[in-house]
């Protein structure tokens, strides 16, 4: 523990820190909180405060190195994880960024600290998902097009061979140069009529035409962060997975990021957004089922 002076002068630091935060002055508010931290490292919420305002200077790898001090000092350190997913995704590591998300809407919806910021944290988690979803999607359109590319190389490489030894034949006089004309002309037909094909087939196999694949927000349930099937609306207007909804509202008569009160008895069908879903599911079978 540190001296009382210390502790006390740690918080006084802290205050002002937090008044140059809030004057939007950030590069003062680090200095003060890590002069607070000085008076008092045993402290986590000072790391926390510091990596808020290490985030407005988007120093990343200062709020990861904080935000990893403050949840050794304290495990479920809400605020943390929750700054810690913002430095990560911001630096692209959307894998580590969604871990991090999720812990802090796993901490931010239990009993014990349900707060206002469900709804900005569910924001974040959908955000970090779209993120590791697009790295997957960028990996497999360059593979799609570097298997297709290799693919029509081939064909583009036998059709040269057979138009060259054709030429060969006509230089040799074996074959005549009208009949030689007509035969490279059908290899060429032939061609791309095999490239034309595979095109065909690529396309078939993947009914965006190998444009990215996104799921809308709209779509996507704010507890489990999934395509919804059945979706019910509350009497604030938003929408939830019926079945994860109800099983919230047995641990707690709130809706999951408003925390006004909700029962199940005050929940709709959503028919409009249920259609949408249904479609959507519809028109994009296999690749939604990773998402």
């Amino acid at each position: 523990m540190p001296p009382p002076g210390n502790e006390y002068a740690a918080e006084q630091l802290k205050t002002s820190g937090n008044k140059s935060f809030k004057d939007g002055d950030y590069d003062a508010a680090e200095a003060l909180y890590s002069q607070a931290i000085q008076k008092h490292s045993a402290n986590p919420l000072l790391f926390t405060n510091r990596a808020n305002a290490r985030l407005k200077l988007e120093k990343w790898e200062g709020v990861i190195d904080d935000c990893i001090r403050s949840i050794e000092l304290l495990k479920d350190n809400m605020k943390a994880f929750f700054l810690l997913a913002q430095a990560q995704i911001a630096i692209n590591h959307p894998n580590e960024a969604l871990s991090s998300a999720l812990m802090a809407y796993e901490l931010c919806t239990t009993s014990a600290q349900q707060t206002s910021n469900a709804a900005t944290i569910s924001a974040l988690v959908v955000r970090c998902k779209k993120a590791k979803w697009d790295i997957r999607e960028r990996e497999r359109l360059r593979r799609r097009g570097d298997l297709l590319a290799e693919l029509e190389t081939m064909l583009e490489t036998q059709c040269k061979k057979d138009v060259d030894e054709i030429d060969s034949h006509i230089e040799s006089g074996s074959t005549s140069r009208t009949d030689g004309q007509e035969e490279k002309a059908d290899r060429k037909i032939d061609f791309e009529k095999k490239r034309d094909d595979l095109r065909t087939a690529f396309e078939i196999s993947d009914p965006a035409h190998q444009q990215k694949r996104e799921v809308p927000d709209y779509l996507v349930d704010g507890i489990t962060f999934e395509i919804m099937h059945d979706p019910v609306v509350t009497k604030n207007g938003r929408s939830y997975e019926r079945a994860t909804l109800i099983e919230h509202l047995k641990r707690s008569p709130t809706d999951p990021l408003t925390r006004e009160t909700l029962t199940v008895g005050e929940l709709r069908p959503n028919i409009a957004l249920k259609d949408a879903c249904e479609e959507f599911m519809g028109q994009n079978k296999g690749w939604v089922y990773d998402w």
